[in-house]
């Protein structure tokens, strides 16, 4: 049996190997990229881990890969990092220093 540590190491490193997948796949196979992302959100969620670094790679509320120019639209406002999903036409907020 495996100790948490161990459990959340190897979640990790699959996670990561999950969203590059998304990332090199997603121009010719969308929804294969979208499935990647939410097998990396059960995974997560299972371990009990953030997805820190990769909040910013998927809209929040319909969990597709976002590719800025796609399907995504990125704004600044007053230190405020605005991501614009054009999939499901919502916005998801990031605050940020200057």
């Amino acid at each position: 049996m495996r100790n948490k540590q161990e459990e959340k190491k190897i979640a990790r490193e699959r996670i990561k190997i999950l969203f590059d997948s998304a990332d090199k796949i997603f121009q010719e196979n969308p929804e294969r990229a979208n499935r990647y992302v939410v097998q990396a959100r059960k995974l997560a969620m299972k371990c009990n881990l953030s997805l820190g670094r990769y909040k910013k790679k998927f809209c929040k509320h319909c969990y597709c890969f976002l590719r800025t120019g796609t399907n995504a639209r990125i704004r600044t406002k007053d230190g405020v990092l605005i991501i614009y999903c054009r999939n499901c036409k919502k916005y998801t907020k990031f605050p940020f220093k200057k």
